[in-house]
């Protein structure tokens, strides 16, 4: 048999095994051109500027109002001087379907600049991939896409979570063997919404693979670690961890918080380089006691206790604060550094010139600052955030109830319709109302915190530690 002909039936085959359509090897000389098909360019990173308007729009894992906070800890201390708005957007138990529905007052009435979409827990029904299952997931995304491209907002889409088999298992939980296979299905769903991204242009922010990585990781070294406690809704480590990739995969990455250098000149002096940073009062006495005032365009992003696992297994305040401090040309021995009075700690010269970390030191100011902050915001959230999403939950509660009516009542319209009334009367009279407060308060609070957040200026020493 001519080699060519063997080269074609070959092809032929191995595209009939794979399922594939048969791949001509036609000479270029004699074949048309292949169509040339555009695809968008993909989507830039997100770099929030003032007067910005963000949605988290999402399920029970959005409605948690977690990763949503980190995020916003993370712009209100890393931008303190810009007015972001944050919108969490997420309802328990929703599905791209049930976001349809609530679109127009829970996306569009904020007139977003951007918007981050979280779905797909909820809509693979806690079973094996199945393909009929599947294509509803589709059919309400690619409607969902749709409507958010005409608000002209910027779109990042999600990849579904982690769902923790083990953690089922581990809690009795009913649902094996079918919850072994979940995670898997999750991860075609998430597959789809990677291509859907490349198709549309959109922004993309894997939140399966890393919490699948850090369980793996940290299982080796405890089979019971887990971050998903209930398999489904990540606590807030696993939180973390999902806020560090949208930091990672959505936005530009942040500025430093301050890189302070002191190096030292022929005679035995200092000079501080300080990129960024306002310094004043640069003093250096006989003792060799160096003093300086630094104002900071920002603080370090600090996360509340609760979440301090999550934030030292992604490494969070390295890689996304950035607070460094250096001093070359010391004389040789220990060190202590004090911040507005207060002793942070002691290095030796070598230490030093190397340069330390502060950004994770809790006796810094800036750090007990953000904290603070931390901390308000996850009191805002709950008591605010929290209040205008269960607002949200109970109207869905109702529109199931009148759903069910109207199918298991067929015969009593009149039923239904009186059902209806009362849902319409509780919409004007308590839902719109209190959407209206619970929301108020939020921003109001949020303009609270933003003042809090203001970087102050602080007087720095570097001087021989005590003996």
């Amino acid at each position: 048999m001519p080699k060519r002909l063997s080269r074609i039936l070959f092809a032929a085959l191995t595209a009939f095994l794979i399922g594939g359509t048969p791949v001509s090897h036609a000479d270029p000389a004699t074949s048309s051109p292949s169509p040339t098909i555009d695809f968008p360019s993909p989507a830039p990173l997100v770099e929030l500027k003032d007067g910005d308007v963000f949605v988290f729009l999402g399920d029970s894992i959005t409605h948690q109002t977690l990763y949503t906070q980190y995020i916003e800890d993370f712009f209100l201390t890393r931008y303190p001087e810009r007015r972001i708005t944050f919108h969490n957007a997420g309802v328990n138990g929703d599905r791209a379907a049930d976001a349809l529905r609530r679109f127009d007052r829970d996306v569009a009435f904020y007139q977003p600049d951007y918007v981050s979409v979280l779905l797909g827990m909820n809509d693979a029904s806690y079973t094996a991939w199945k393909p009929e299952v599947f294509e509803i997931y589709v059919n309400d995304m690619t409607s969902l896409l749709d409507r958010l491209k005409e608000t002209g907002a910027g779109i990042t889409l999600m990849h579904p979570t982690m769902f923790d088999a083990r953690a089922v298992r581990m809690r009795g939980q009913a649902g094996e063997p079918t919850a072994s296979r979940y995670n898997g299905a999750l991860a075609y769903y998430g597959e789809w919404c990677r291509e859907m991204a490349l198709e549309r242009g959109l922004g993309f922010t894997d939140m399966h693979a890393p919490l699948n990585r850090i369980t793996f990781e940290q299982r080796r070294k405890d089979p019971r670690f887990t971050m998903i406690v209930d398999g489904v809704h990540p606590g807030p480590d696993g939180q973390v961890v999902m806020a560090v990739a949208m930091l990672d995969e959505t936005f530009v990455r942040g500025r430093l918080v301050s890189q302070l250098t002191l190096t030292s000149k022929a005679d035995r002096k200092h000079e501080l380089l300080a990129p960024g940073v306002e310094i004043s009062e640069f003093s250096e006495n006989a003792e060799g006691s160096i003093r300086f005032t630094c104002l900071a365009k920002s603080l370090p992003w600090v996360l509340p206790e609760n979440a301090r696992l999550g934030y030292t297994l992604t490494r969070a305040g390295h890689r996304h604060s950035g607070e460094r401090f250096a001093a070359q040309g010391l004389k040789a021995g220990e060190w202590e550094l004090a911040i507005d009075d207060v002793s942070i700690g002691q290095w030796s010269h070598s230490q030093l010139a190397r340069g330390i970390e502060l950004q994770e030191n809790e006796k810094t100011p800036q750090y007990q600052l953000s904290l603070a902050v931390a901390k308000a915001n996850a009191e805002r959230n709950f008591r605010h955030v929290k209040k205008l999403r269960d607002w949200w939950g109970q109207k869905k509660g109702i529109e199931i109830e009148l759903r069910k009516a109207a199918l298991n009542n067929p015969g009593n319209p009149a039923e239904v319709a009186a059902m209806e009334q009362d849902y319409q009367a509780w919409i004007k009279t308590k839902f719109e109302p209190g959407i209206a407060e619970a929301d108020a308060a939020a921003q109001a609070s949020w303009e609270e915190l933003r003042k809090m957040a203001q970087p102050k200026p602080h007087r720095y020493e570097l001087r021989p530690a005590p003996k």
